[in-house]
């Protein structure tokens, strides 16, 4: 359960400025700072510094308030660094970026893409290409990938001709710049290469998907994201393993239904040379594919996982895994329990408890673990809610105690996080509509002024631009 204290202004966002910030607000609210058991931020240095950093500085006064880099923003994280590791897939995105920036450009265009879509789709369905059904078929535009929108992208691949229809009309009717823009884009996208790394992306993002869908709910608890992180791993290497030629079938295919030119991939591979020359190298344009795009591609994503996800960081995370219901399979590690509280959480149990903790979780092995019900519970959360409504909780309430312990530690985004993103919206609204010499102190305060008496946007731009005319301040 979330509560939201609070906003706070601060001068600067320095560690020490926002654990002062920090302190103030729990002490407002009656708070102790050694109560904390848990503390989640994103991967900005001045947050998860070792030494300076935010998370440092709580722990130095809390040492049991252990910080857990959001799970989603690792995520997102490992995706951006396979992107800009990886030469081809940098490319294919700087490419992506440009034909979506002239597509996209004006209303004009994003109305011809929607037609061109529509009569796409109206001829599929007219040769039986398409199942028609409520929610199918869909007509979208093209987003920007952005850090945060990774997975957004394979849109590309449903409205290709339709996006391929609009830039050929922008060549034949524009004119100036734009015209050479459309070709550019129009010539980036029929490339192989580029098709190619669009359908890889693809399939990773398909793998990943569930994971960051997962990652971004409101509630999400360890062992089921752990769960979901190693199960990523293994497809993306079951992809590695036996997907190649799949894939590559694929892409011909794809290519093959838009006369789109397929390279010979026995010829050799061409490699940039010095003084911009292109140099013979030893291998076939096959093997530039398979090694150089798709396996470094996936090797790339593995290797950030791993190390976003490492099991060295994670051990409190591991052993917190003991009490999920869903290892009913595996055998019960009382041991694991033992050290969970131990080595993570001494000043939470005093000496008796945890001589009666090693006593109880035998007779928890035998009452609950071995219980029909158990194999039911899906989560942690699922098993204290068990445990309260069978009043098993009375003979175990340590065991409870150490199951509260592990769900207060941070996986998913929190719930102000997104209020955030919505305030965001409203504000790129507020900036698009007036000047930015009126984006000051008083502007701010009686925009939210108003805001509160719940007056529409529309009437707050309005009175600004009243009194700019008038020449007075707000």
């Amino acid at each position: 359960m979330e509560r939201f204290f609070g906003l706070v202004h601060v001068p600067d966002t320095t560690s020490q400025t926002l654990k002062n910030a920090i302190n103030y607000v729990l002490s407002r609210n009656n708070l102790d700072l050694k109560s904390i058991r848990g503390q989640g931020y994103d991967g900005a240095s001045n947050m998860r510094g070792h030494f300076k950093g935010l998370q440092a500085l709580i722990s130095n006064d809390c040492p049991y308030a252990y910080y857990v880099h959001c799970f989603a923003h690792r995520l997102q994280l490992a995706l951006m660094a396979a992107s800009q590791g990886v030469v081809a897939l940098h490319k294919f995105f700087t490419r992506l970026s440009f034909v979506i920036n002239v597509v996209d450009a004006s209303s004009k265009r994003t109305d011809q893409l929607r037609d061109a879509q529509a009569e796409e789709i109206a001829y599929k369905i007219s040769v039986d290409e398409l199942e028609t059904c409520k929610g199918l078929n869909q007509i979208g535009t093209l987003q920007q990938p952005g850090d945060t929108r990774w997975s957004s992208h394979p849109s590309l691949i449903k409205m290709f001709s339709p996006t391929c229809e609009v830039l050929l009309k922008i060549i034949k009717d524009g004119t100036g710049p734009i015209k050479g823009d459309a070709d550019s884009a129009y010539e980036s996208i029929t490339t192989f290469e580029f098709i190619f790394v669009l359908h890889l992306d693809q399939e990773i993002m398909e793998i990943t998907d569930l994971l960051c869908q997962a990652l971004q709910r409101q509630s999400q608890d360890i062992c089921n994201a752990l769960r979901l992180v190693a199960s990523t791993k293994l497809l993306l290497q079951k992809m590695k393993d036996v997907r190649w030629d799949g894939l590559l079938s694929l892409v011909m295919s794809f290519c093959h239904e838009r006369n789109i030119d397929i390279p010979d991939m026995t010829s050799p591979y061409f490699t940039r040379g010095t003084r911009a020359r292109n140099e013979l190298s030893d291998h076939t344009l096959e093997h530039h594919y398979r090694v150089d795009i798709f396996y470094e591609a996936i090797n790339c994503q593995l290797m950030e996982l791993n190390h976003r996800f490492s099991d060295r960081s994670t051990e409190l995370l591991r052993l917190s895994t003991t009490l999920d219901p869903k290892s009913v399979d595996e055998p019960f590690r009382c041991g694991d329990v033992i050290k969970l509280v131990e080595k993570f959480y001494p000043e939470d149990f005093n000496e008796q408890e945890k001589v009666v903790l090693k006593i109880k979780l035998q007779h928890y092995e035998i009452d609950v673990v071995q219980h029909a019900d158990y194999k039911l519970l899906t989560s942690m959360s699922e098993l204290c809610q068990w445990l309260i409504k069978t009043r098993r909780v009375v003979n175990f309430h340590l065991i409870y105690r150490v199951a509260s312990l592990i769900l207060t530690l941070p996986v998913s985004t929190a719930t102000t996080k997104r209020s955030f993103s919505a305030m965001n919206l409203i504000k790129t609204r507020l900036q698009n509509k007036i000047e930015d010499e009126l984006l000051n102190e008083s502007l701010v305060l009686h925009f939210e002024r108003e805001l509160a008496k719940k007056i529409s946007l529309e009437t707050v731009i309005e009175d600004f631009k009243k009194a700019k005319d008038r020449r007075v301040p707000l």
